[in-house]
């Protein structure tokens, strides 16, 4: 039985922590420090089995390619660096724009957005963090159809992110296509 492959591509600033979160998914929880996967590997491959339907899911790093943009992708994650509040702007004011020129066809993709770096949202200037319900409303403004976050350093909530922008990327499009008002959900 052939799998059936899912594109997803990751963007967001350099240094968010898109490479360590697939990193991270792709090493042995035990292992530290991670291996770090290499932008000439992409697609970066994980096989997941849901009842008897195989899934291959691709995901590529915007690091690598530098051709982005002529990627055909199933779903779309915007991440950013919880700790870092000029990475929210980002994502706010520039990657939602670059998305939306690149793909004709973004109101039909599933929008995910992705917090990382969850385990320093202690540890910075309390003016720079973004908690929560701030960053679940600014996806809400995006239209994004989900919001999750997670560490890749600690692993927390790293498989419950995965598995969800899995679920997201498989979900069957509505008529009107996802991005409704009101659509994102917090996992």
């Amino acid at each position: 039985m052939d799998s059936e492959v899912i594109k997803i591509l990751l963007v967001g600033d350099e240094k968010c922590g898109k490479t360590t979160f697939l990193s991270r998914l792709s090493a042995d929880e035990r292992v530290n420090p991670i291996p770090m996967l290499r932008d000439i590997d992409q697609p970066f491959n994980f096989e997941i089995k849901v009842g008897e339907k195989k899934f291959r899911f691709e995901f590529f790093d915007t690091a690598s390619p530098d051709n982005w943009r002529l990627l055909d992708p199933d779903a779309i994650v915007i991440c950013y660096d919880i700790s870092q509040r000029l990475s929210l702007l980002n994502m706010q004011r520039y990657w939602i724009n670059e998305v939306k020129t690149a793909f004709q066809r973004i109101d039909t993709l599933p929008l995910i957005v992705l917090g990382l770096k969850r385990d320093l949202r202690s540890e910075k200037d309390p003016n720079g963090i973004i908690y929560p319900q701030e960053a679940y409303q600014v996806s809400q403004a995006m239209r994004a159809d989900r919001y999750v976050e997670c560490s890749a350093v600690t692993g927390e909530l790293l498989k419950l992110a995965f598995e969800d922008l899995c679920k997201t990327a498989m979900a069957p499009m509505s008529a009107s296509g996802n991005q409704g008002e009101g659509a994102c959900s917090v996992m």
